[in-house]
């Protein structure tokens, strides 16, 4: 027992092992978690009020899902985009790209084997019209204006 103190040589180490285990006081750890809480409660309805706000702005709408003619239109704007279609981020020209083109023109054409017979009408009249009008695109970029000799094979 230490006279000054009124403590036992092992009361005082389990006293010191406590402090060294426990920085902070068990009240503090509380208030801390109680702030985590909170700050977690407030950042879930933040990021909730964020994905409500995009949805209403999608111009799909809050309902929207993934379905055939969403696929067809990803794969032509592909292929508009390598025609030479659209312009960059900057406004710059994006050069048209007659091998990227082909390649998705011939992805929507393979699509459009592989459904055959299970499509809706307008699935079927959509992915027609736009298979057509991409072909056409194609056709009129690989071919040289009149009077100009088309280039000659490599070779």
């Amino acid at each position: 027992m230490n006279p000054l103190f009124g403590y036992s040589s092992e009361r005082l180490g389990e006293v010191n092992r406590e402090t060294v285990m426990s920085d902070e006081p068990k009240q503090s750890r509380i208030h801390i978690d109680s702030d985590w809480k909170t700050e977690a409660a407030r950042e879930k309805e933040r990021l909730a009020e964020e994905e409500a706000r995009v949805r209403r702005e999608s111009p799909h709408g809050a309902d929207a899902e993934a379905s055939f003619l969403e696929v067809v239109n990803l794969l032509a704007m592909q292929a508009a985009i390598a025609l030479g279609g659209y312009q960059g981020p900057g406004g710059e020209r994006i050069p048209p790209n007659p091998m990227a083109a082909k390649y998705q023109i011939d992805l929507l054409e393979v699509l459009q084997k592989k459904t055959q017979g299970n499509l809706n009408e307008e699935e079927k009249r959509t992915l027609d019209a736009v298979l057509y009008e991409l072909r056409m695109h194609y056709v009129r970029m690989m071919t040289p204006p009149p009077g100009k000799q088309p280039a000659a094979p490599p070779g």
